[in-house]
């Protein structure tokens, strides 16, 4: 049993606390513009993102060895609900508040949220709508790089660097890409529903894990040990599939033609992705794998992300074909010439994924698919995309991998990261939690 810890419980009084002495501001909400099927829309297509963490938890959780299964998906719950609190009282400020030199929002622009019920329509819909759509994408983020660090991380230690990451790194990459006056944005930079923000950024934060816990004392390289429960992972799979429809349909903010084509690129490179991905093992002398083919298919979900509601369906068929081929094979060289302990291949799958995809945008980006792209892609003769596109690739990937390491050292200083060899060699389920499934107890 743990020693009694009442700090944290009073830091979280103490906050809503303020939030009550803060008070909403009383003031008129506008509804002049507002469209109900747009709202609606966005309602449902929040729900949808929201779905995708505990679709993520079953996804890493069935990956996992079988006594390190609840903690693994806890990692992904939990972050639904500290992530949700750090939104509410600045986080979403830091992310869309009052610009501050093009790097991040002021934290007391909509500190508590005051102000965001009254605030002027984002297009059709309410602003606090839209600072809950994207409260999912902040709550999916930090819970995407818990798969690097799998079956060795100390669970509070996890919590407070999630914290940490969200404040220094989440934020100040989504102000930067999506906020009128954030650097990227005004460099021209395209990122439809997040291939930057989330995926590269939580890619880059999984490798500086990876290398900072350094490997598991069970490390075997690719064979690795038994997943615990490979239906967990096709019913995370298809939870993912289908929360991701939110993710970049609805990022078109609207119930419209944008949305609908999003929908459809969504689709087609998760599928043509899947696909390739079994194929490449195939190749390879494998055989067909459900596993193969859930990673696969999230592959091209990832890389679809950032030019989902930017290209053709035509192009998104190529760019999940592509991207899964790259994806596996970094994650077969990882497993058979780096030995890196990347334990569910976060970096390969995500940060590779969103990299090849943040470029695909830079070739395929069409104004015949989406009115907002001022300067075509490389594909169709234009060169000023691609490149902004490549610089912004080359920076936020320092500033993910940079960023996140130093989190990691400051985290580790605070509250060290790795569990013990024996905490490790019994499983975190009992070992961070006294919790077990009933077929380990049994």
């Amino acid at each position: 049993m743990s020693k009694p810890n009442f700090i944290p419980l009073l830091i979280l009084l103490l906050v809503s606390v303020a939030g009550l002495l803060v008070g909403q501001t009383p003031g008129n909400v506008i509804t002049e513009g507002l469209d109900s099927g747009d709202t609606a829309w966005m309602i449902v297509s929040a729900a949808f993102v929201l779905l995708m963490t505990p679709g993520l938890a079953y996804f890493y959780g069935g990956m996992v060895n079988g006594k390190n299964v609840i903690s693994t998906m806890l990692q992904s719950f939990i972050a639904m609900g500290v992530i949700s609190i750090i939104w509410v009282v600045f986080g979403f400020s830091m992310a869309f508040g009052e610009d501050i030199g093009g790097i991040v929002g002021n934290p007391l622009t909509y500190f508590m949220l005051n102000g965001v019920m009254e605030a002027p329509l984002t297009g059709t819909i309410p602003f606090l709508l839209f600072a809950f759509f994207q409260l999912k994408f902040a709550v999916i983020t930090p819970a995407l790089i818990t798969g690097s660090m799998a079956e060795r991380v100390n669970f509070r230690s996890y919590v407070l660097f999630m914290i940490l990451f969200c404040i220094f790194i989440y934020t100040p990459l989504a102000h930067m890409t999506w906020h009128a006056d954030g650097l990227l944005f005004k460099m021209g930079v395209l990122d439809f529903a997040g291939g930057t923000v989330v995926h590269m950024s939580a890619g880059w934060a999984a490798l500086a894990g990876a290398l900072f816990l350094k490997s598991r004392s069970q490390y075997v390289g690719e064979n690795g040990l038994p997943p615990a429960n490979i239906p967990f992972v096709l019913l995370g799979t298809g939870l993912l599939w289908f929360g991701w429809f939110g993710f970049n349909a609805g990022s078109a903010l609207s119930a419209g033609t944008l949305a609908v084509s999003a929908f459809a690129t969504t689709n087609t490179a998760a599928a043509s992705a899947g696909i390739a991905w079994v194929l490449t093992d195939v190749a390879r002398g494998k055989k067909v794998s459900a596993l193969g083919f859930c990673i696969g298919a999230v592959v091209g979900l990832v890389a679809i992300t950032p030019a989902a509601g930017f290209v053709t369906i035509s192009a998104s068929l190529f760019i999940g074909i592509v991207a899964s081929v790259i994806s596996n094979t970094v994650a077969h060289f990882r497993t058979t010439k780096a030995g890196v302990d990347d334990t569910l291949d976060v970096f390969p799958c995500h940060g590779v994924g969103g990299m090849v995809g943040m470029l695909a945008t830079g070739i395929f980006a069409t104004s015949s698919i989406n009115p907002a792209v001022t300067v075509e892609g490389l594909a169709y003769g234009q060169t000023t995309l691609f490149i902004n596109h490549l610089i912004a690739l080359v920076g936020c990937s320092l500033f993910a991998f940079g960023g996140s390491y130093l989190l990691f050292k400051i985290t580790d200083f605070i509250l060290p990261l790795r569990v013990s060899r024996e905490d490790e060699k019994i499983g975190l389920d009992i070992s961070q939690h006294d919790e077990q499934l009933l077929e380990m107890a049994s």
